[in-house]
């Protein structure tokens, strides 16, 4: 690099104000490799996450009145999918939002935007073709200004020592399904894999909205995930699932009742959420949508966030 050229770290584009729509473009994303999974990465990603857990001072004061985090996380995940954005993306904002609050313990005046500059920072790190700013303030009813958003993005970047590649959920899923499929009696079918990683990552979503799961590790939220998904949709007896359950616990590091818990936490919030989804649905239409998902596992558009 040439000598005298002027630098800076801050993230300053300029977008075209008379670019009126992105084209469509392709995105490419490299396959599954096996070497850069196994038990020697899990255990990195287990030593690592516990550098990003929110402040216990923080996790109380966010359950004690827990209604405004839901608000942002939920409008996060709208964003995300509206705008769609990377499934790491989501999970990474809230992890820097929580990070943020846990080290100021205070709103800013705009929390959106605070969750605006969030999902932007982690849209950047994650994404080739990353979100635009217009895009979120557009997304927020033009409750801040693309000026205020890059000023808030400085904030957050700052605030965290520009230490933003947190671990979540997401990160431990796919070595997880791995690990487990590793042990498990006549693998599954590729179709049979990516529906599995999907609805996995469904509910660690909703794990990532719902206040009650913070504070615990992202290991074990995937863990607990993968486990109700396995439950939900594998065709095998409950001796293999069973072992499949231990198998979990080992990976994350956990005792099996306390994954159990996890588990049984995840299907009542899950349960919680399709009622009040149900309860919304018009009476005629009512015995309809219950048939229709009395036998489906559950996808992220059938889930009230």
């Amino acid at each position: 690099m040439e000598r005298g050229v002027p630098m800076s770290l801050w993230c300053e584009e300029v977008e075209d104000e008379h670019q009126t729509e992105a084209p469509t473009q392709t995105q490419l994303r490299a396959a599954w490799d096996p070497s850069v999974s196994g038990h020697r990465v899990i255990q990195r990603l287990l030593h690592v996450e516990e550098r990003y857990t929110p402040s216990p001072l923080y996790i109380s004061l966010i359950q004690r009145d827990p209604q405004r985090r839901e608000d942002l996380s939920k409008w996060m995940l709208e964003v995300c999918c509206s705008c769609g954005c990377d499934e790491t993306v989501f999970p990474l904002s809230v992890s820097l939002m929580d990070r943020f609050l846990s080290a100021t313990l205070s709103l800013p005046v705009s929390p959106y935007c605070l969750a605006a500059a969030c999902v932007l920072i982690a849209s950047k790190l994650t994404e080739c073709d990353n979100i635009t700013s217009e895009a979120l303030c557009a997304a927020a009813e033009y409750d801040f200004l693309p000026s205020n958003l890059r000023e808030m993005e400085r904030v957050v970047l700052a605030t965290l020592r520009w230490d933003t590649a947190a671990v979540t959920p997401q990160d431990f899923l796919p070595h997880f399904l791995a690990a487990v499929q590793e042990r498990s009696e006549g693998g599954d079918s590729e179709q049979e894999r990516t529906t599995l990683r999907r609805h996995s990552d469904t509910l660690a979503a909703m794990c990532i909205c719902d206040p009650r799961f913070l504070g615990a590790p992202p290991s074990l939220v995937a863990a607990a995930s993968l486990n109700c998904a396995l439950r939900g949709l594998s065709s095998r007896g409950r001796p293999q699932r069973s072992l499949m359950s231990l198998r979990l616990a080992e990976l994350c590091q956990a005792d099996l009742v306390v994954l159990q818990y996890y588990s049984q936490m995840i299907e009542c919030a899950l349960q919680q959420r399709l009622s009040s989804s149900l309860a919304e649905v018009p009476a005629e239409k009512g015995d309809e949508m219950e048939d229709e998902r009395a036998g489906t596992p559950t996808d992220m558009r059938e889930i009230d966030f």
